[in-house]
């Protein structure tokens, strides 16, 4: 790759870092912000959510501002954005002031997206080069994930919680300032048309009452009128957002992309993804602290391997991996992985909890499937796409990850208050992380099928 194509590279790249990076650091940290504000889990949990929720619901605008407004201005406005989200939650006074500000960074973060993967796919435009460089994207995001856990346990206990968010502000300070000076200008033309921003904010509204709804349901019998109201306007703002969807002459995301196989089914599989990482990194950090009575920083330090492995596998194995077989084959390789390490999680609880057999099922999860999984998904997300739509493609499957995270994780939640268990981690916790990954193989395995049919017919048409 040429040398400015590289720096480009890594620019949108780390930029990916730091948004993954939040979603994992927090979790090592949550009993600190609890004992500060005396409040309780399910409060708390509320943190990860919103960040998440705000993220992906906002995430389908930054991509269509991404592809109307350009590239650079948008990276350079999210970054921006997520910056003084992240110096505002650190100084944080309340938690309230701090839940608002977890909510602005997920906001910024839907904003800076979609454009660092827009910048990488319309700067790599031969498929090979544009292959390994999604690929080298994509193992930072999966890196920014498995190394949060390290980061949160040790700053926690070290410094304090506040820096898990004022460590964002230097590293993405550095990055705008040299984004100013090595992101070209002017990568496209600005795109003509509504940007329908009434969609985007229905469907946030719509995954808000949803994920409420879900993560409040144990409390069903003491506040039945709220929470099926809740449901009622999930459904009437869902039904009104794809109302719009169908209707309108410039519509948030156009319906023909929906005619994309590869990109619906590796939506679907996001969604999966979604929901068995986020809950695996929520179980994680549950399973070495309360089940085995680990420290945050001994907890963080003992997945700081892992962080390290996920490079090793970008740098080394995907590029090799990529060459020899399909992306879709190679998800279902990185779902396998991620079955494997919940299915020896499982087999752990039985067999109390050896720390060799965790550290290997996370391994598994953490340092090998998510990062084959990410980058895979990740091409097939913007395959057969067309250049001008990769902004709004890239960020519908973003969008996806993120609704599978939410729900993934209010669904934990609301299995523990309904079947309890006396650990932290229960079985049917691990079983539903299971589930998660056995259905993204299946998608996989069928997308596979699929394109092997697709190719067999269109030799058979050549040859006649």
């Amino acid at each position: 790759m040429h040398k400015s194509k590289n720096t480009i590279l890594m620019l949108a790249s780390i930029g990916t870092f730091v948004e993954a990076l939040d979603i994992a650091i927090i979790n090592l940290t949550i009993p600190a912000i609890q004992a500060q504000f005396a409040i309780d889990y399910d409060t708390v949990q509320w943190l990860q959510t919103l960040y998440v929720l705000f993220f992906g619901g906002f995430l389908i605008i930054g991509g269509k501002l991404a592809d109307k407004v350009g590239r650079r201005p948008m990276f350079l406005w999210g970054g921006a954005i997520f910056l003084l989200a992240s110096l505002g939650a650190g100084v944080a006074p309340s938690f309230l002031s701090l839940a608002i500000f977890r909510a602005i960074q997920g906001f910024g973060a839907a904003i800076l997206m979609p454009a660092s993967l827009a910048i990488v796919t319309n700067t790599f435009q031969e498929p090979q080069e544009r292959s390994r460089a999604i690929g080298i994207f994509s193992s930072f995001a999966a890196i920014g994930s498995g190394s949060g856990l390290s980061l949160g346990g040790m700053i926690s206990t070290y410094w304090s919680w506040h820096w898990v968010f004022l460590i964002n502000v230097p590293i993405l300070a550095i990055t705008l300032i040299l984004a100013l000076s090595y992101l070209p200008k002017g990568q496209q033309e600005k795109q003509q048309g509504s940007n329908d921003f009434l969609s985007g904010i229905l469907l946030v509204l719509g995954l808000l009452f949803l994920t409420f709804g879900i993560h409040d349901l144990g409390n069903f019998n003491e506040r039945p009128y709220l929470i099926g109201g809740c449901f009622t306007m999930t459904a009437l703002l869902i039904s009104l957002f794809v109302k719009r969807l169908l209707t309108s002459s410039h519509p948030l995301i156009s319906p023909t992309l929906f005619q994309n196989r590869s990109l619906v089914i590796s939506n679907l599989a996001f969604f999966m993804l979604g929901a068995l990482f986020i809950g695996f990194l929520f179980l994680i950090s549950l399973m070495l602290q309360q089940d085995m009575g680990y420290s945050s920083a001994s907890a963080g330090l003992m997945l700081v391997p892992f962080s390290i492995l996920s490079a090793l596998i970008a740098k080394f194995a995907i590029p090799s991996l990529t060459k020899k077989t399909s992306p879709a084959r190679l998800g279902v390789l990185g779902m396998s992985f991620m079955l494997v390490g919940s299915c020896t999680l499982l087999i752990a609880i039985y067999l109390d909890h050896p720390l060799f057999l965790v550290l290997c099922g996370a391994a598994c999860i953490s340092g090998i499937g998510m990062t084959i999984c990410f980058t895979s998904l990740s091409v097939l997300g913007v395959k057969d796409v067309s250049i001008d739509q990769h902004g709004i493609a890239s960020s519908l499957t973003s969008t996806t990850y993120f609704l599978g995270a939410g729900i993934g994780l209010s669904l934990l939640t609301l299995v523990s208050k309904f079947i309890p268990s006396t650990l932290a981690v229960g079985p049917l916790s691990l079983a539903i992380v299971m589930l998660y990954s056995i259905l993204g193989i299946f998608l996989l395995l069928y997308l596979s099928y699929a394109d092997k049919r697709s190719v067999a017919k269109r030799l058979q048409t050549a040859q006649a």
